[in-house]
This record gives structure tokens, C-alpha cells and sequence, in this order.
């Protein structure tokens, strides 16, 4: 194999770079290492995300203050896509979810900050359902 055929960049039909192919030979000398600068900036990269996005955390203090359901509130937070969860999003030192909305209507958002997925918890009279929707990139 030639060195060429290690790293294929990959276009779209318009000539837009979608990415590049590494060959399985290369990736098992370089993979690790590559592997943990891409974690460091996709981590980086999210943390710039979250320090830009308020949470609506005054919606969320009126929908605990106007709280008339006859079950206590479930600070509990579960990815349906990742797996990723937390018994009390709100205390959590280092976030996992990222409250995206809230509202006395019993409708409650977040965003999983692991995979980018929404999980929302709806709040009815004798219960809560909890659905997850995986990211989609606009």
C-alpha cells in the first residue's frame, strides 16, 4: 500500500470535505493518540457550548413554586440514546444535562451533553412520561 491510500479525504458530490478515510494500518499506530485529541476538543468544544447557553432557571424556580401535582418532583435525568443519567440534575458539579426549558404547564427539556440528545419530562396529574429525541444537526 502506498503511502496515498493511508488517508483518503472523502467530498461530497458538490466537492465539500465530509471527512477523511484512515487506513485500518496507519489508525493502529496513530489511533490512540488521535483518538484523545479529538476527545479533547469535542470536550472543549462542548463546554464552550454550555458557557454560552442560559439556562431558563427562572422558569424552572416558577414551575417548582406553582408545583400541584400529588407525586414529589423527580430530579432524575436519563439519555434514552447514550445512556447517560443523573439522580438530581440540579446539584450535579460537573452537568450532564443542560436544562433547555421549562414551563408551569408540567413540559420540562434538557439537553443531554453527552450526545446532544433532548429528553423532555412531561408532567401530567398521576404521573411523569419521559421521552428521548436524538440530535439532529440543523
Amino acid at each position: 500500500m502506498e503511502q496515498g491510500d493511508k488517508v483518503i479525504d472523502v467530498y461530497d458530490r458538490h466537492g465539500r470535505l465530509l471527512g477523511i478515510f484512515i487506513h485500518a494500518s496507519l489508525w493502529e499506530r496513530i489511533g490512540t493518540e488521535v483518538s484523545r485529541i479529538i476527545e479533547k476538543e469535542l470536550d472543549s468544544g462542548e463546554k464552550e457550548k454550555i458557557e454560552e447557553v442560559k439556562e431558563p432557571l427562572s422558569d424552572w424556580e416558577v414551575f417548582k413554586k406553582c408545583w400541584d401535582f400529588k407525586y414529589p418532583y423527580d430530579f432524575s435525568v436519563k439519555c434514552g440514546v447514550c445512556g447517560n443519567e443523573t439522580t438530581n440534575w440540579e446539584e450535579d458539579r460537573e452537568k450532564k444535562f443542560l436544562l433547555t426549558a421549562a414551563s408551569v404547564s408540567g413540559l420540562v427539556s434538557f439537553r443531554c451533553l453527552r450526545c446532544g440528545a433532548k429528553v423532555v419530562k412531561k408532567h401530567f396529574k398521576d404521573k411523569i412520561t419521559t421521552e428521548t429525541i436524538p440530535y439532529r444537526p440543523s
